[in-house]
């Protein structure tokens, strides 16, 4: 008998493991205000828009408790609660494909069902809404919810692993839908209000309230083995199921996605990231229109240029992006971009060191490889023509590259 009551614990648990990418415990909304403001003005996705007029408080309360509440009250509406189910079966990849089967538990069923939810927001009047690619991801039935109560079903429209972006589209005639209104990433600094509006944790139309922590961060999303450049840090609390929805300034702008966060605990330390609204409103009419984003490729792997380096190589620079690898065949290899050579003591390790450094792209000063990164991405498309200034054996040489498509194999 203990052993048949063992082994179905086991059961229990490695069912439970097996759905915790997923987990999602529903929570109702037991009271919400009901939206009566007007509509605000519909951003164009390849424009600025002017902020949001608000009321100012009266009554006792403070000028930010008076912005924050309109903020909360004219933009909710434009706030979806995204929910997912994922019908997984045998030849659906384990989310832990480390863990080795249990001797003498029953077989898992043919198929079952994972759960989750997200944020989101409405993009246009014709009915798509922005979210995160790992909300969506692999989705078998897609839910939005509105502030007005209103369900519909959505059909996934365009997906991006590598900014972590997807678009997904409800029929317009669903319910009124509010579009955001769109800010400018580039003008954001570091200090100002940051407000988000999600779902945390099930707990719908939650909002949180902080500033901009730090701009310019060079992350991986975790969909791809790529980064996404100029990442916006914020202390406004991110927690699972804010997941896709807006980072906003105050003036009620999108000015970012929120997708991840830096925590030991896996609940919000302070540490938010979201995409910037500029590369959102670079990938978005893409995913519209095609279904997906192209993105430029020079192939090479490559790091920050360190002053053990500037030592080895006798360099009379201090900043750049060294070369470590350059992938055969790759638009960095048919231009002779060269990698490292020989190795250094970094920090008590062996480090590569010795390959071409690139100072400069198209004129635009290269001081790391985040800078590199940040420019290809905004600036360049696959197929496009660009010149760098490198650093190659001391001298300053100038090399061109016909940039490249990122291989769809590199992708997950």
């Amino acid at each position: 008998m203990k052993r048949q009551t063992l082994l179905i614990l086991l059961l229990v648990v490695g069912l439970g493991l097996l759905g915790c990418r997923w987990v999602a415990t529903p929570v109702r909304l037991i009271l919400k205000p009901t939206p009566t403001p007007a509509a605000p003005p519909t951003a164009s996705p390849t424009e600025v828009s002017p902020p949001i007029v608000l009321d100012t408080g009266a009554g006792g309360v403070t000028q930010e408790e008076a912005l924050l509440t309109n903020l909360y009250e004219q933009l909710s509406p434009s706030v979806v609660h995204i929910r997912v189910t994922q019908k997984v079966t045998q030849d659906t990849p384990s989310p832990f494909p480390e863990l080795p089967g249990l001797p003498g538990l029953p077989q898992m069923p043919d198929e079952f069902y994972r759960r989750g939810e997200g944020s989101g927001f409405v993009w246009d009047r014709e009915g798509h809404i922005v979210t995160n690619y790992h909300v969506v991801e692999g989705a078998t039935i897609v839910q939005v919810h509105f502030f007005d109560d209103t369900v519909a079903e959505a059909e996934v429209i365009g997906l991006d692993s590598q900014s972590d972006i997807a678009v997904i589209r409800v029929d317009p005639s669903a319910t009124q839908l509010r579009p955001v209104t769109l800010g400018d990433s580039d003008a954001v600094k570091v200090g100002q209000l940051a407000i988000a509006i999600g779902n945390p944790f099930g707990q719908t139309w939650t909002m949180t309230r902080g500033i901009i922590s730090a701009l310019g961060r060079t992350i991986r999303s975790g969909s791809s083995p790529f980064a996404i450049p100029e990442m916006i840090q914020t202390d406004a609390a991110i927690n699972q199921g804010n997941s896709g929805g807006p980072l906003l300034d105050s003036g009620g702008r999108v000015i970012g996605v929120n997708t991840m966060i830096i925590s030991p605990s896996g609940v919000s330390a302070g540490v938010g990231f979201a995409v910037p609204v500029n590369i959102v409103k670079q990938v978005v009419p893409e995913l519209i229109d095609t279904g997906r984003y192209a993105y430029p490729w020079l192939g090479i792997r490559g790091r920050d240029l360190l002053p053990e380096d500037v030592e080895t190589m006798d360099l009379a620079i201090r900043q750049g992006a060294l070369v470590i690898d350059v992938t055969q065949d790759s638009p960095a290899d048919k231009a002779d971009l060269r990698g490292s050579d020989r190795t250094v003591m970094i920090d008590g390790e062996q480090t590569e060191t010795g390959g071409d450094v690139i100072i400069s792209v198209e004129g635009q000063s290269v001081r790391g490889m985040d800078d590199l990164i940040a420019y290809l991405v905004r600036h360049t498309r696959p197929g496009q023509k660009v010149t760098m200034r490198v650093i190659r054996e001391g001298k300053e040489v100038s090399v061109t590259v016909i940039l490249g498509q990122r291989p769809d194999e590199l992708n997950r």
